[in-house]
């Protein structure tokens, strides 16, 4: 039975976030299960839609803190870059996602139902990501071109996605890339020399 006074609603929220965290990270979306989150932690599964409010929310909650971790991933491997800030973005990408491959992938397998919006706090952890890129890209335009690099990065940020997705379920195997990384260094280096003529 769980112990539901022994924690405040905030270290609830906390042991219950860092239990499913490691728990997606150690087996995958597949096969997480919520309730072996709340025995993990001595509770009851209904104390965990109590603090979340359903399954839902706290797998927002869970792939929001893989989102916080990946931003302080991006942002740390670019904080003493001065040279060639792209290709280090692009190698940080690919670096998180092979580094916490489960965690990574959680956050394309996971979907709200149909029509469902996404809730502000998570919206703005997706924006701080794609931010940094499209901050990077400004940077990498030319004068008087900075106004692209939104639409330019929402594009470039799905190129190298597909690159990255391709390398980890073994595609690029299969088709014979041996540099995934670097080819999708080359297709973003490719549509930014467009913008250079």
């Amino acid at each position: 039975m769980g112990r539901r006074s022994d924690h405040t609603r905030p270290e609830l929220r906390e042991m219950i976030l860092a239990e499913g965290h490691r728990q997606i990270a150690q087996v995958g979306f597949a096969r997480f299960s919520a309730r072996e989150v709340a025995k993990r932690i001595g509770y009851s599964i209904g104390t965990l839609y109590n603090v979340f409010g359903s399954y839902d929310q706290l797998m927002l909650a869970i792939n929001g803190r893989t989102l916080d971790l990946w931003l302080a991933f991006l942002e740390q491997r670019l904080a003493d870059v001065a040279d060639r800030r792209l290709a280090a973005a692009i190698s940080a990408y690919f670096d998180f996602a092979m580094g916490h491959r489960n965690a990574w992938t959680a956050l394309y397998d996971f979907r709200l139902p149909e029509g469902e919006p996404m809730p502000d706090f998570y919206r703005e952890k997706v924006e701080a990501i794609t931010g940094v890129i499209v901050r990077e890209i400004a940077a990498a335009l030319p004068a008087g071109r900075q106004g692209d690099a939104p639409a330019l990065a929402r594009s470039l940020l799905a190129t190298v996605h597909g690159h990255c997705f391709f390398t980890l379920n073994g595609t690029f195997r299969v088709l014979g890339e041996t540099d995934p990384a670097g080819a999708a260094l080359a297709r973003v280096e490719d549509a930014l020399a467009r913008y250079a003529g």
